[in-house]
């Protein structure tokens, strides 16, 4: 499965693992298919826009589900689009594969949006190839962290009023995940589906202002929505960075395709894959239920709900600044300074700064004065770290951290600790996700600091980790008491 990082698959890998199929999960970034953890599934690093990366990654399968898209990359992502389908349909004829399975999307005839027509023009590039291709179209999906869906709960959740261009009349026709999941998995056994193209959606053709009503309504929302002719789909979209979580390039390109109103004929797929199709009511409701089940991770995923303080209207994407710094030393010895942080020890640097955030959390009510650990060096899944709580510890490897002071929005710290020849690489990490405006600001206004901080603290801790190896090694010439 190529692209399975990604939302989609993400969220069909485990679903084909269950039904006892072999699954190669491929992305461009192999550490990011290794954090989610699944079991029984081979990962593979490989990009298609290196095609030399691309046939070990194939060799051996049968059917491939093609989730590769370029809209973070920002501009000219659709041509990027067309270059990797061209390389991934080559490599997939040299490999000997039967199917390849494309997500697509649904495409109105007079569509200029980039985000629109690069969909349809992936399918065409990879229909140049030999290899049989099913193509499956689909318009917005309703799940959790679907970007489409995310934009319209973070407009509800954190706008009572909203100014809108004439595109909340546009009708889509929306689409459950499980829904289109189950197409997914069934369409790349069917036969007769090779070389086919098929529109997937939802019963209901329904506006984005319907859309967003009906969601607010199951969250107890009731926004005020204005529109206003002289707004086009493209200036609206310069503002979502102040309104959504959903990442900049990615909302732009999807508010910039809805100037259309957008159909779907899926009369042939329905009856190839015949299934009950959830309404947008339901499909939320099952999205939120969702949401509510899967509330403990080892570690950071993004949008686990653990680790958006329990609340669903917080953003499902978070904000996410990092440092790194590289130790002389064992991961043993950079563990013993990671894991000792809080406390007395404070936070390695720029202390000042971390005691300002604490004075104001204490004028807010909170904790944050409060340093304490229940050991000076030792910690378990659960401790205090002055105003954190340990959620994910993994030894020599990883500690996770949940913010505890009063912040609108909820704050996640992780180390990462990688045995590198010559050392350790550390890496800290802070995830934001943000409460709306108020809590986008809060983040754009301590941008400027994370950099500075967390190269700051990685480099101390390397430092440290370094001078405490020395320090407890044999002096030369002398040996080790047995």
């Amino acid at each position: 499965m190529f692209g399975a990082s990604g939302y989609i698959g993400t969220n069909l890998v485990p679903r084909l693992v269950a039904l006892g199929d072999r699954v190669r999960a491929v992305a461009r970034n192999a550490s990011v298919l290794e954090s989610r953890q699944w079991q029984g599934v081979e990962t593979c690093a490989a990009d298609a826009l290196r095609p030399e990366s691309l046939l070990a990654a194939l060799s051996g399968c049968d059917v491939a589900y093609y989730l590769v898209h370029s809209m973070a990359a920002g501009r000219h992502f659709g041509r990027l689009d067309v270059e990797a389908a061209d390389n991934f349909a080559a490599a997939a004829d040299r490999a000997g594969l039967q199917r390849i399975v494309y997500l697509g999307g649904l495409v109105p005839e007079a569509a200029e949006s980039e985000h629109l027509t690069s969909r349809r023009d992936t399918g065409r590039a990879l229909r140049r190839g030999r290899v049989p291709v099913t193509e499956v179209r689909a318009g917005m999906i309703i799940g959790p962290g679907s970007a489409a869906f995310e934009v319209i709960r973070d407009l509800v959740n954190h706008l009572p009023i909203m100014v809108t261009p004439r595109w909340v009349y546009s009708r889509s026709p929306p689409i459950a995940l499980d829904d289109l999941l189950e197409y997914l998995i069934r369409i790349a056994d069917i036969e007769e589906a090779a070389g086919q193209v098929y529109d997937a959606a939802g019963p209901e053709s329904l506006t984005y202002e319907q859309l967003m009503r009906q969601y607010g309504e199951l969250v107890n929302r009731r926004p005020l929505i204005v529109p206003v002719p002289l707004l086009s789909p493209r200036l609206s979209s310069y503002w979502l960075h102040l309104v959504t979580s959903v990442p900049t390039r990615v909302a732009r390109a999807l508010v910039a395709g809805l100037s259309h109103d957008i159909d779907a004929d899926d009369a042939a797929l329905r009856a190839l894959v015949p299934q009950p199709l959830k309404t947008y009511r339901e499909a939320v409701a099952s999205a939120l239920k969702s949401e509510r089940e899967h509330t403990v991770a080892a570690r950071w995923v993004e949008g686990a709900l653990m680790f958006r303080g329990f609340k669903p209207q917080h953003g499902y994407y978070a904000k996410r600044a990092s440092g790194s710094a590289l130790a002389k030393a064992e991961p043993a010895d950079v563990w013993r300074v990671v894991s000792a942080i809080g406390g007395r020890n404070r936070y390695y640097f720029l202390n000042a700064l971390w005691s300002i955030r604490e004075m104001l959390d204490w004028l807010l009510g909170g904790t944050g004065r409060k340093r304490e650990r229940r050991h000076p060096s030792e910690l378990r899944i659960g401790d205090a770290v002055d105003s954190w709580r340990v959620v994910g510890l993994e030894r020599e490897r990883r500690l996770t951290l949940i913010m505890g002071m009063k912040a609108p929005g909820a704050g996640v710290l992780e180390f990462e600790l990688e045995a590198i020849e010559g050392g350790t690489r550390l890496t800290a990490t802070a995830y934001w996700h943000p409460a709306g405006v108020w809590g986008l600001l809060y983040w754009y206004l301590l941008a400027p600091f994370h950099g500075l901080i967390f190269r700051g603290m990685t480099r101390e801790i390397a430092r440290r980790a370094e001078r405490a190896a020395v320090d407890a090694a044999p002096a030369p010439g002398k040996k080790g008491a047995t």
